[in-house]
């Protein structure tokens, strides 16, 4: 920033009111980080100021008044974020939309009016007061709408009902120069022109700021299980898959897991993993409108497992052992971070996901380090770690990186499928799109963002 903080903060206090524009660091340190790896998230500016605004107007007051100084914004959600995509890494303002955080549930259409500072939590238990479910569930349930929308989440529940980008049916942003947009609304078709709404979702903060959105609801399912399916072969887990979904069969979620990290995962909440049985296993939740309905996928599954060498699937039946499963594999992540330098997140073709998994096999001997895989075996979406060796990073941890996200582009891939490209992965990006589409996608950021004051740094390299 050219002028003073001091300076600065006066004219936000105006805009939204002194108690909502916080200067002092210690009162913004949970603000400097995600969930980026330390190693390798990158240092927070030293100058800045973070503001609170409870509404659209104030937002757009915000926006108006640093696009005018040419004050570079970072918009905040959660922080739970893998890529160091909301860290303010100039010196400027974090804008977080804690503060607008309400939600409004229309029975009759199926759908949630919410306001981007509200949770995953938030939303989930929203609509659940209403008879209705949001399926979406990428780990965190601290994470902000916001946040989902502009990052395009994904997560565990994607085979059946998709990712962010599939509940989202409107949407109100702010632009960098203050204006406001209303995008979509509580359809089902909306064929009006260019889609600025699908452009928007995953941008990552970088086009606009998302304040609200109208989001998608399903009626609740009335019954719901989940099984683990046991393999002493990884490549008869990886066939499984495919296979149960030409059975007809759509679960909820097809996960894929190792042994190993299961427990790690469990030993780091204090809990135990209920199956013992083989080194690679599938987690599969089922849900349909009635017992009858989920048991009879039950058995098709079962019966496709077993003539790919499963062991004994486990049912879990009850809520509680549901979420007990889920809450495991959702911690694998946090139990492996104390040793992790970064998490990749490539996305294949269903069909190679086992060629991807041979892949980093290889790399793996290589350069000996170890590499643990697990991921979203549904959708094609693997979550492979670096990590610390003895705990320190590996010299040849580039390289490691490279051969992986090679082998994952030769495969038909992407290098990324949910955690985006941040400030990670903005080495990455040139490699594997072409000059015309990067070109493309800057022309785009410069229309909706003239000055770059949206997330500099973050997509694309500053300049």
């Amino acid at each position: 920033m050219t002028r003073k903080i001091d300076e600065v903060a006066e004219i936000f206090r105006g805009i939204i009111g002194p108690e909502w524009v916080i200067t002092e660091r210690v009162y913004m340190e949970s603000y400097l980080r995600d969930e980026t790896p330390d190693v390798s998230r990158p240092p927070a500016a030293e100058n800045l100021i973070l503001l609170k605004p409870s509404s659209t107007g104030e937002v757009s007051e915000i926006l108006k008044a640093a696009n005018e100084m040419r004050i570079p914004v970072f918009p905040v959600g959660g922080r739970t974020g893998l890529v160091g995509g909301c860290i303010p890494t100039e010196d400027g303002i974090i804008l977080s939309l804690e503060r607008m955080n309400r939600i409004d549930v229309d029975e009759e259409n199926l759908m949630a009016t919410a306001e981007a500072g509200a949770t995953l939590a938030d939303l989930i238990g929203a609509a659940d007061e209403a008879g209705l479910f949001f399926p979406l569930h990428p780990g965190d349930e601290g994470a902000q709408i916001g946040g989902l929308i502009s990052t395009n989440a994904g997560g565990v529940r994607a085979v059946k009902y998709g990712v962010m980008r599939n509940y989202v049916k409107g949407l109100e942003v702010v632009l960098a120069t203050g204006d406001v947009l209303n995008l979509g609304g509580p359809l089902i078709k909306n064929n009006m022109g260019y889609d600025l709404m699908d452009l928007i979702i995953g941008s990552e903060g970088t086009l606009c700021v998302i304040t609200r959105a109208v989001i998608k609801l399903y009626p609740k399912s009335g019954c719901s299980v989940t099984l683990i399916l046991p393999y002493d072969d990884r490549s008869d887990a990886i066939r499984t898959v495919p296979s149960i979904l030409r059975s007809g069969v759509i679960p909820l979620a097809i996960e894929y897991v190792e042994i190993k990290e299961l427990n790690k995962a469990a030993e780091h909440i204090g809990d135990e993993w209920p199956v013992q049985s083989g080194k690679a296993q599938l987690i599969i939740i089922l849900s349909g409108r009635s017992e009858d309905e989920v048991y009879s996928a039950c058995e098709v599954i079962s019966e496709v497992a077993e003539e790919n060498n499963a062991g004994e699937p486990i049912i879990a039946e009850t809520r509680d052992e549901q979420e007990r499963i889920l809450r495991i594999r959702s911690n694998i992540y946090t139990a492996l971070k104390a040793e992790m330098v970064d998490i990749l997140d490539i996305t294949v073709p269903m069909s190679r996901l086992g060629d991807l998994m041979n892949s980093i096999d290889e790399t793996s001997r290589k350069y000996g380090v170890y590499l643990p895989v697990y991921g979203h075996a549904g959708d094609g979406n693997l979550h492979i770690h670096l990590m610390k060796e003895g705990g320190e990073v590996p010299e040849n941890i580039g390289e490691v990186k490279r051969e992986i996200y090679d082998a994952g582009v030769r495969l038909g891939g992407v290098i990324t499928g949910e955690h985006g490209i941040g400030h990670l992965r903005i080495g990455e990006l040139d490699r594997f799109i072409s000059d015309k589409e990067l070109s493309l996608m800057r022309e785009i950021k410069r229309i909706f963002d003239p000055n770059n004051i949206l997330n500099p740094g973050k997509i694309f390299p500053r300049g």
